[in-house]
C-alpha cells in the first residue's frame, strides 16, 4: 500500500467514527402553559379582538389599518432601518459560528509544501576529511510536500453538544431578528397613529379658534345693538386666547413624533417628511386575532428566542460534562522530501506516521466540575428567563385587551357627550338669537363642545394605539407578503 493510499485510508477511517456516547441532558421544549385564556380574570374580550384557539397573525399585519401611507412607510423602514441591518448582521454572525462548530468537529486536513536552499556543516558531525583531503561543506536544495489529517473521536459527544448549542444560538438570534422586525413595524405604526391623533387634536383646536372668532363677531354685533355686555366681550376674547395657547404645545409634540418616525425609517429628520396620517383613514378592517396561550408561545419571537437560549444552555451542560472524561484523537501525516524535484514523489522520498493520542484530566483542582455546575446554573437561569418572558407576554396581551375594552367604552361615552354638547350649543344659539339667552351661555356651550370633540379625538387615537399594541403583543408575523 502506497503512503498516499495509507493517508487516504486513515482519513476515511477517522471520518467514519462517531461518538460512542453523548453525555449531558437532552433538551425538552417547555410544556405549554396551563392557563386557558389571555384575558384577565373576570374580563371579556373587546369588540376589536377575536379570541380564536387557532388564531395566527400572518402577513403584513399593518394592512389591517387600511392606510396606504402607513404601508409605504413601513416598507421603507424595513428597507432602510439600521436596526434591521444590525439584526441581520448579527444573525449572519451566529450562522457563521454554527458553521465553525461543525467544521471543527469534523476531520482536520492540512497540506504543506516547501523549498529550501541549505549548506550543511559537516564539521558539526565530526567529518573534517581524510588525511590531507579536506571536506568542504556541501550546498543543496531540499524540496518537500506533504499533508496531515487529525480527527477527534468525540467519545462522549462534547463536539456534538457544541454543534447543538451553536444551532440553538443561531435559532435564538434568528428569533431576535424577527422580534426586531416586529418591534420596528409596531413602532412605526405607533408613531403614525400618534401623528394622526395629534393632527386631529390640532384640527380640533383650530376649529375651536375659528368658533371663538365667530363668537367674538357675534358679541361685537350684539354689543353694538346694546344686547350684550362688556363681560361677554371679555369672556369671548379670553376664550380665544386660551384656545390659541393650546396650539404650540401640540405642534411641538407633533414635530417630535415626525422626527422619531424619520429615525425609525432610517432617515434624518431634515431629509424626510412624514406622511399626513389621518385618523379617519386609519381604522381596523377586522378584529385583531388573539390566540390561546398554548398557541401564543409558539408565535411570539421573544418567547421562541428564550426557548432557543434555554436549549443552548442545556447543550452547554453536555459540553462541560464531556470535558470530565478521557478523549482520543487520531492523526496521520505524510511527507515527501528530496534533493531533486523529479524524485519528490518516489517511494524512497516518502515518510509517514499514524497515531492516536489519549488525553485525560487527572488533577485540575475541581475546575472542570465547577464548570459543569456553572453550566447547570446557567441553564436554570435560562429556564427562569423563559418563564418570565412567557409571563411578560401574557401580561402585555392582557393589558392590550383590557385597554381596548376601556377604549371602546370611553369612545362610546365621548360620542354621546359630543352629541349632547352639540345640541346644547344649538339651543344656546337659538335662545341668544331670540333674546332669551346670553352670550356667556353660548360661549360656555361652545367650550363644552370643543372639549368633547378634542376628547373624542384622543379616545379614537388611543384605541388605534392599543390595537397596534395588541398586534405586537400577539406576535404578528410580518414575514410573508411584505
Amino acid at each position: 500500500m502506497s503512503p498516499t493510499t495509507r493517508l487516504l485510508t486513515a482519513l476515511l477511517a477517522a471520518s467514519s467514527l462517531t461518538a460512542c456516547a453523548t453525555v449531558g441532558p437532552d433538551f425538552k421544549a417547555p410544556d405549554a402553559p396551563a392557563t386557558a385564556s389571555t384575558l384577565g380574570a373576570g374580563e371579556t374580550a373587546p369588540a376589536a379582538a377575536r379570541l380564536d384557539a387557532d388564531a395566527a397573525n400572518a402577513g403584513p399585519w399593518w394592512t389591517a389599518l387600511n392606510s396606504p401611507e402607513l404601508d409605504a412607510t413601513i416598507r421603507q423602514a424595513l428597507k432602510d432601518s439600521p436596526t434591521l441591518a444590525e439584526a441581520d448582521a448579527t444573525l449572519a454572525q451566529a450562522s457563521s459560528a454554527l458553521a465553525q462548530a461543525r467544521g471543527v468537529a469534523g476531520p482536520q486536513v492540512t497540506g504543506n509544501a516547501g523549498i529550501a536552499r541549505e549548506r550543511a556543516n559537516l564539521q558539526a558531525f565530526g567529518f573534517t576529511g581524510f588525511g590531507d583531503i579536506k571536506l568542504s561543506n556541501p550546498t543543496f536544495s531540499l524540496y518537500s510536500i506533504g499533508g496531515a489529517v487529525s480527527y477527534d473521536l468525540d467519545l462522549w459527544g462534547g463536539n456534538k453538544r457544541r454543534i447543538e448549542g451553536a444551532t440553538a444560538r443561531a435559532e435564538a438570534q434568528g428569533r431576535r431578528a424577527e422580534a426586531a422586525y416586529l418591534s420596528l413595524t409596531a413602532n412605526v405604526a405607533l408613531q403614525a397613529a400618534t401623528i394622526a391623533t395629534l393632527r386631529a387634536q390640532i384640527a380640533s383646536v383650530e376649529r375651536m379658534i375659528a368658533d371663538d372668532e365667530a363668537n367674538i363677531e357675534l358679541v361685537h354685533k350684539a354689543n353694538a345693538l346694546g344686547g350684550s355686555t362688556n363681560l361677554a366681550k371679555v369672556a369671548a376674547a379670553s376664550q380665544l386666547e386660551e384656545d390659541r395657547a393650546l396650539l404650540p404645545a401640540l405642534q411641538g409634540v407633533l414635530a417630535a413624533a415626525r422626527h422619531a418616525l424619520a429615525v425609525l425609517v432610517g432617515k434624518a429628520p431634515a431629509d424626510w417628511i412624514a406622511p399626513a396620517f389621518d385618523l379617519r383613514s386609519m381604522a381596523l378592517s377586522a378584529p385583531v386575532p388573539v390566540a390561546l396561550p398554548s398557541r401564543l408561545v409558539r408565535q411570539r419571537p421573544d418567547i421562541l428566542a428564550a426557548e432557543a437560549e434555554l436549549h443552548a444552555a442545556t447543550a452547554d451542560i453536555g459540553v462541560a460534562t464531556a470535558d470530565l472524561y478521557p478523549n482520543i484523537k487520531l492523526s496521520a501525516s505524510l511527507t515527501q522530501g528530496s534533493l531533486k524535484p523529479g524524485d519528490l514523489f518516489s517511494y524512497d522520498a516518502s515518510g509517514w506516521d499514524v497515531g492516536a493520542g489519549l488525553t485525560a484530566p487527572l488533577f485540575d483542582g475541581g475546575a472542570l466540575k465547577a464548570r459543569r455546575q456553572q453550566a447547570r446554573e446557567a441553564a436554570r437561569a435560562a429556564s427562569a428567563r423563559y418563564q418570565q418572558t412567557v409571563l411578560t407576554a401574557f401580561g402585555q396581551v392582557a393589558d392590550a385587551l383590557s385597554a381596548l375594552s376601556t377604549d371602546e367604552t370611553a369612545l362610546a361615552a365621548h360620542g354621546r357627550t359630543e352629541q349632547q354638547a352639540t345640541e346644547r350649543l344649538r339651543l344656546a344659539k337659538v335662545a341668544f338669537d331670540k333674546g332669551g339667552g346670553t352670550m356667556l351661555e353660548v360661549i360656555d356651550a361652545q367650550r363644552t363642545l370643543n372639549s368633547a370633540r378634542s376628547a373624542r379625538a384622543r379616545a379614537e387615537g388611543q384605541r388605534l394605539v392599543d390595537a397596534i399594541r395588541l398586534f405586537a403583543a400577539t406576535g404578528a408575523d410580518w414575514r410573508t407578503g411584505v
